[in-house]
């Protein structure tokens, strides 16, 4: 049963009450949705969320119970499904930050905090901070923005405990993740997660332990900036969309990203080299070559 389109992935229920998470080419940009396709972008998602998943296994437990495709889904499923506990999901987008840059850069130029928190003067756009940072947002719908939001709204919304959980877990994820994509030369700029809890506890886990749900730490949800080439005051190459994000913006697209008129179609040239930095951001992490 369909439940839900999402701006990359299409979610199922199975008759067993599982969800279905099927990635597809898809992809976004400042909360659009882009009318042409990234090819192979669903399955490389799909398969540097599973390696992320084994990595974190003892960290955080993951929401995936199979990758099996269903008995008379479409032939293209193949290699982009997951098949996921129900969880109870907290409303949150759980934002880890190692680096300053994107909607990051902007707060703290202007006010020398992010998410409210207070920043040491005289970083730029690439600097690393003191110490990672938990900045949350809230999630947006289709169409809609995502919002930067104060650790203390988090607590309000969500509850003192469950908002020290996420700051907890995120940091701690984002801690491993980041020190495993530098060993592969990689930086880990920033990334967000989505948690959950199951409605019950099973054999071996923890009554309303907190779940690392969705993708976690692709090129949709991070910045992967190449580490050998990395110079703090000046855009980093990056391993992820922001090769997109920088043609739309640029005059080049001939889009006004503050209007409401959706955005064109890319060229060819950008489809290529974007899907070049997902394979090469896959081989890079996981040591293997994209086939």
């Amino acid at each position: 049963m369909h439940l839900h389109t999402g701006k990359v992935r299409d979610l199922y229920r199975n008759e067993a009450g599982e969800l279905i998470l099927v990635a597809t080419d898809r992809i976004s940009a400042y909360d659009w949705v882009l009318p042409t396709e990234i090819p192979d972008k669903g399955r490389i998602l799909t398969r540097l969320s599973l390696w992320w998943f084994d990595q974190l296994a003892d960290l955080v437990p993951g929401h995936v119970i199979s990758t099996e495709v269903p008995t008379g889904a479409p032939a293209d499923w193949a290699g982009r499904v997951m098949v996921c506990h129900a969880l109870d999901m907290v409303p949150v987008e759980a934002v880890a930050r190692g680096y300053l840059t994107g909607t990051g850069l902007a707060e703290y130029e202007r006010d020398r905090t992010v998410c409210g928190l207070a920043l040491p003067a005289g970083l730029v756009d690439g600097s690393e901070l003191p110490a990672p940072i938990f900045t949350p947002a809230t999630k947006a719908a289709v169409g809609e923005h995502d919002e930067n939001v104060s650790y203390e709204e988090v607590a309000r919304q969500v509850g003192a405990e469950t908002a020290a959980q996420l700051r907890q877990a995120t940091l701690s994820v984002y801690g491993r993740a980041r020190d495993i994509a530098r060993d592969r030369g990689i930086i880990l700029a920033d990334t967000k997660f989505e948690f959950g809890r199951r409605p019950g506890a099973g054999e071996g886990d923890q009554e309303g332990e907190l779940v690392l749900a969705d993708e976690v730490l692709t090129p949709d949800s991070s910045r992967f900036w190449r580490k050998d080439e990395w110079e703090p005051g000046r855009p980093q190459k990056a391993y992820d969309k922001q090769f997109v994000r920088d043609w739309l913006s640029s005059p080049a697209s001939g889009w006004d990203r503050t209007g409401d008129t959706p955005p064109p179609e890319l060229p060819q040239e950008v489809v290529d080299r974007t899907r070049e930095r997902y394979t090469e951001a896959f081989r890079l992490l996981t040591g293997t070559a994209w086939d």
